[in-house]
């Protein structure tokens, strides 16, 4: 059996129920199956991502003059990793978009080499710049700006980098190589810029902070926002306040490393440019627990809602990117808050993707019994959002934690979703994600810290194509794959939920949907920049 996703739920590290949800395709049904073009079969229908070759980073998102737009890396010339300009995007709902011409593109011995990540600022009076690394002349990592030609243009789509580039360079104690991805700029009630950019000082991953009266002349401050001896770069760093109407009390700082995004939380004193935390960045808190890399959020004007976006690469092989014609692609925009317990974030997707929503199955009150296993039918299986709680009936039978499951991924990938028992993670299992060999098949797992006492386990499950997010727990843990099915394509993906515990489950609701395609799609361009492939 060639099933594509995995799922099982962790309570209060104490009780295991082995169940979950699984999409398959018979090997009888396959054999009758012919292939489908390979750049075809695993494109996404309402994730965003180019028509083709390589992206990663999302940089600079913002809403501006009514409008949404996204800037990331890309390489027009293929579908790996290099040349890298900012492609740009924009849409009027976070959902469909339309292409724009490149948004920045090596010009000057300051970034001839590359225009790597960066951030967008709003100043004063609504106007929005773009701080980013280039790659100069030396393959010295500097930072530059670049701001907008027209002001009255909604779409953005000419800018101008400033006579000043680049702005900050590397200082004796840093490394060239490690100083990139400054962060989104914040004014300080001394109306005082500051700015953090990603590097490390002694082999130590730091937050370099910078001060500056006009947004040109930034000085560097003698202590970074914060450093970290667990990784030896703070890759694009995000700092932020959890309260939208200040910008001193509790933040976020994010860093991207070791191929996940960890945040920490703590207080922020704008007059000491002080930012107090009680750990350091831990496999406890990260965005995500699956692929996911680079992520960046910006604070919607609009709505007030903190809104963040993600790279997720793919699991397959640089041959097979080569041979599909494109790279990476961006999760589904997430709404971050803090949690009610105040010691972790909470994610879930925006609330407009659910106007793709259509043919809806749905039922309540079903015992799954030990073993058994209930097809979802009347969807698309590949193409779906799909929502299930569940409620423990046998709370009395739940066992104290051993210690040597203290390592959620570790015990998940022991155990695996086929296997029984009584306790373990909230997790996904790509082993039988596809029949296909020379693929990451990694198997997530993480701790969700709910109690079924007081609330069901939940699960939501944004399937399209080759991949998936999952959200634990109402958004308090999440787990992106990405998933390689050889023949569980359109009718031919099914979904199940399933129960592998030791004890009878019910199904308190399950809501699935098929989704339709998002419209992403590009205009005529007004100019042809002169790129030069390297």
């Amino acid at each position: 059996m060639e099933s594509s996703v995995h799922w099982e739920f962790l309570w209060l590290c104490i009780l295991l129920v082995g169940n979950g949800v699984e999409g398959e395709a018979s090997h009888q049904t396959c054999r009758s199956l012919r292939s489908f073009p390979g750049d075809q079969l695993y494109k996404t229908a309402y994730h965003f991502q180019p028509p083709k070759n390589w992206m990663n980073d999302p940089n600079g998102p913002m809403f501006y003059l009514g409008v949404y737009h996204l800037f990331y890396q890309y390489n027009p010339y293929g579908a790996e990793w290099g040349n890298m300009v900012w492609a740009h995007s924009i849409s009027y709902d976070l959902v469909n978009w339309i292409h724009l011409d490149h948004a920045i593109y090596p010009t000057g011995p300051f970034d001839i080499n590359g225009c790597w990540s960066g951030s967008t600022t709003i100043l004063p009076g609504g106007k929005p710049v773009i701080l980013y690394t280039g790659i100069d002349a030396k393959n010295h990592q500097v930072q530059n700006l670049a701001e907008p030609r027209n002001l009255t243009d909604p779409l953005l789509r000419e800018r101008v980098k400033s006579p000043h580039n680049p702005l900050m360079t590397p200082g004796d104690d840093i490394d060239p190589k490690f100083y990139r991805d400054p962060a989104t700029a914040w004014q300080g009630p001394d109306n005082i810029w500051h700015v953090i950019v990603g590097s490390q000082i002694k082999g130590q991953g730091a937050a370099i902070l910078y001060r500056s009266k006009d947004f040109v002349n930034w000085t560097r401050s003698k202590h970074p926002l914060h450093s970290s001896a667990n990784t030896n770069m703070l890759g694009c760093p995000d700092f932020y306040p959890l309260d939208t109407k200040s910008s001193e009390g509790k933040h976020v700082l994010k860093a991207s490393f070791n191929s996940h995004d960890y945040y920490i939380l703590g207080d922020y004193i704008a007059r000491t440019d002080k930012f107090s935390v009680t750990t350091d960045f831990t496999s406890d808190l990260q965005y995500d627990y699956g692929k996911f890399y680079a992520s960046k959020t910006f604070l919607d004007s609009s709505t007030k809602r903190r809104i963040l976006w993600v790279w997720v690469k793919e699991s397959d092989s640089e041959s097979d990117d080569n041979s599909k014609g494109w790279s990476g692609l961006q999760s589904i925009p997430r709404n971050v808050v803090l949690g009610k317990t105040g010691r972790q974030l909470v994610q879930w997707p925006i609330k407009e993707i659910e106007n793709l929503r259509t043919r809806n199955v749905s039922f309540q009150n079903k015992k799954l019994k030990i073993g058994s296993l209930l097809e979802v039918s009347g969807i698309t299986g590949s193409q779906a959002d799909v929502e299930v709680s569940f409620d423990l009936v046998n709370l009395k039978e739940a066992e104290l934690m051993d210690p040597i499951w203290v390592d959620p991924q570790l015990l998940c990938s022991q155990k695996k979703a086929s296997a029984q028992g009584k306790l373990g993670p909230f997790g996904f299992d790509q082993s039988r994600s596809s029949l296909r060999e020379g693929l990451d098949k990694t198997t997530y797992g993480a701790f969700v810290d709910i109690d079924p006492l007081q609330e069901n386990i939940s699960l939501r499950s944004l399937i399209d194509h080759s991949i998936v997010e999952s959200f634990g727990g109402g958004g308090r843990t999440c787990i992106t794959a990405r998933v390689y099915p050889k023949f569980a394509y359109d009718k031919e993906a099914h979904l199940y939920v399933f129960n592998n515990g030791t004890q009878t489950v019910r199904i308190s609701r399950l809501n699935a949907w098929s989704m339709r395609n998002a419209q992403i799609v590009p205009v005529k361009t007004r100019r042809e920049p002169k790129l030069h492939k390297r």
